[in-house]
């Protein structure tokens, strides 16, 4: 047992020091001393720690203190990639899309885009949610298109939140309700979305007037729900940056 503590203790110190590096690079890098950034980043590639292999990807990619290298910026974000990395899920998956620096594969972008989306990256879960409803690299779904488009919303993606109710305008996917489209133009147009205030107030009209209040109340409880959520997590990651 004690050989197991000891083993979980390194583990954990090698964990820690690592991110702290990638940190480092990360500031590095968004103040534009990518030498800087880059020094810290290729010990951490060396070892084969995903987030920086993102990153360095990232600076072959865009030339950022590295000569532009398509080549090694698509090996470098493959094999975050292959570690379930989020962020390089997504970025490839965008690759695939558009064809950039590999051949369009339209079916490889919806796969990669999945499995970021299924570590609850909410820009993944909305752009699987378009894929479906558009059949891109996928049959189309709007029944899928309209969960996704939900689990981003929850996570306060506003496009997501604002497609949402489309969806449910129309009833594309679900059942139609104007009640549903209402709630989630008003959370919507309450996040700071500005097309979602006329989409919101065309609603209303629709709505049985006895009932306004009491629907506002639930779109005002569902906001504050999904605010409250997101307080959460922040001082998860704050309190877990300080270990």
């Amino acid at each position: 047992m004690k050989k197991l503590s000891l083993v979980a203790a390194l583990l954990l110190s090698v964990g820690t020091s690592q991110a702290a590096d990638l940190e480092l690079g990360i500031f590095e890098l968004n103040r534009g001393q990518f030498i800087k950034a880059i020094a810290e980043f290729e010990p951490l590639v060396a070892e084969g720690y995903a987030p920086a292999q993102y990153q360095m990807a990232m600076v072959y990619q865009n030339g950022w203190g590295k000569r532009k290298d398509p080549k090694k910026a698509v090996e470098l974000m493959t094999q975050a990639a292959e570690q379930n990395y989020p962020d390089a899920l997504f970025a490839l998956s965008v690759m695939y899309s558009e064809g950039k620096l590999v051949p369009q594969d339209l079916e490889k972008a919806f796969s990669l885009m999945k499995k970021a989306a299924d570590k609850e990256l909410a820009t993944a879960m909305f752009n699987v949610a378009v894929m479906y409803a558009n059949g891109e690299g996928v049959p189309k779904n709007s029944a899928q298109a309209v969960k996704w488009y939900e689990k981003a919303a929850r996570k306060s993606y506003v496009l997501a939140q604002f497609n949402l109710a489309l969806m449910h305008y129309e009833g594309q996917g679900v059942e139609q309700s104007i009640e549903q489209s209402y709630i989630w133009n008003y959370v919507a147009a309450k996040s700071g979305y500005v097309p979602a205030e006329k989409s919101r107030d065309m609603d209303v009209r629709k709505l049985p007037q006895d009932q306004v209040r009491e629907i506002t109340e639930k779109a005002e409880a569902l906001y504050k729900q999904i605010q409250d959520q997101i307080k959460l997590k922040v001082r998860a990651a704050e309190a877990s940056s300080l270990y």
